[in-house]
């Protein structure tokens, strides 16, 4: 698959840590569990979205964008590294912040993600759950248009062809570090949302012929509208890439079985992975994606889905700066 046709700029420390988890893999007494460490691209602590935005940041400049406009939830991930992403190329950005998770703690209106956008100094405004928000990209967009800017949309997450882009990339890169460690992959997991991920890895891994399984973890929406939006994604990603042939739809699979209450609201299961990847392996989960990403992974294991003897790749996508929004469940009692 050729890329070099297509405007990029480098933001991505790559490739990020490949690294096997020994303690996890002792302590689960299942597979061996390995981790791809794309919590360590670089930009503004880092993060899945930052490939994406290689893509999508490369294309605003082409097209002469002077004003970046996005929309996340209000502990977004994809906002505070887009924010980062447009400072470093001198455009400005307005953020549209989805009041999403009902009833949180104070700490997430005003820590975390939240915080950084504000240091990054983004315009930032808020909306209720429910709305369109990608009506409200485009109102925002012909508002700056009208004001003499040249904005450049992006949808939530990053997700679409363009920015699928960054995980066709991302895939290249655990092939060619999984071939270099002669390490055959049984299934690559990770937590899946708005699809850009899981839709840039299946292609990624498919038009390299890899044949390795991609297992997203749902963090929102149940399993069949999930799959359903991953090979849409997909299909045009693959057609952008001018790859021969169709996408292959069943390489896609979604479960949503660890979403519980919705997008953003904890689980068990959540604080769970969080302190056991923290205390056996110090390494930093979040809240929202890779926390219930690799719950679901640590029940598959514990069910017999993945046994002994297979390698599994954990992909952490980031998003720990999102802790410090969830100080009420993650750690309820003060220190002193």
């Amino acid at each position: 698959m050729n890329l070099s046709s297509f405007a990029r700029v480098r933001l991505t420390q790559a490739p990020t840590p490949f690294e096997f988890l020994p303690s996890i893999t002792r302590l689960l007494n299942g597979p061996n569990i390995y981790i791809k460490r794309d919590d360590n691209t670089g930009l503004a602590t880092g993060g899945n979205k930052t490939r994406k935005l290689e893509f999508l940041i490369g294309e605003a400049l082409a097209q002469g964008a002077t004003h970046i406009v996005t929309q996340g939830a209000t502990q977004s991930n994809h906002v505070r590294q887009t924010i980062a992403a447009a400072n470093k190329h001198g455009m400005k950005t307005t953020a549209l912040l989805e009041e999403r998770v009902s009833g949180a703690h104070a700490d997430y209106y005003s820590s975390g993600n939240v915080l950084l956008d504000q240091i990054f100094g983004a315009t930032l405004e808020t909306r209720p759950a429910g709305l369109d928000m990608n009506h409200e990209l485009i109102a925002v967009g012909e508002r700056l248009r009208a004001a003499g800017e040249k904005p450049y949309l992006i949808p939530g997450g990053g997700s679409n062809p363009v920015g699928a882009l960054g995980y066709v990339v991302a895939a290249h890169e655990i092939v060619s570090q999984t071939n270099e460690l002669g390490l055959k992959v049984d299934c690559l997991v990770h937590a899946t949302g708005s699809t850009g991920t899981q839709a840039g890895l299946v292609v990624g891994l498919q038009g390299c012929n890899s044949r390795i399984p991609v297992l997203g973890i749902s963090v929102r929406a149940p399993r069949d509208k999930q799959e359903d939006n991953v090979r849409k994604l997909a299909r045009q990603t693959w057609a952008l890439l001018g790859a021969r042939g169709e996408f292959p739809d069943e390489t896609v699979v979604a479960n949503a079985d660890y979403v519980g209450g919705g997008y953003g609201v904890p689980t068990d299961g959540m604080v769970e992975a969080v302190n056991l990847l923290a205390r056996h392996e110090g390494i930093l989960l979040d809240p929202v994606y890779s926390g219930k990403g690799f719950a679901g992974l640590v029940d598959l294991v514990r069910k017999g889905h993945f046994t002994k003897g297979q390698n599994i790749v954990f992909l952490h996508t980031g998003g720990a700066v999102g802790l410090f929004g969830y100080r009420g469940v993650l750690a309820p009692q003060a220190a002193f």
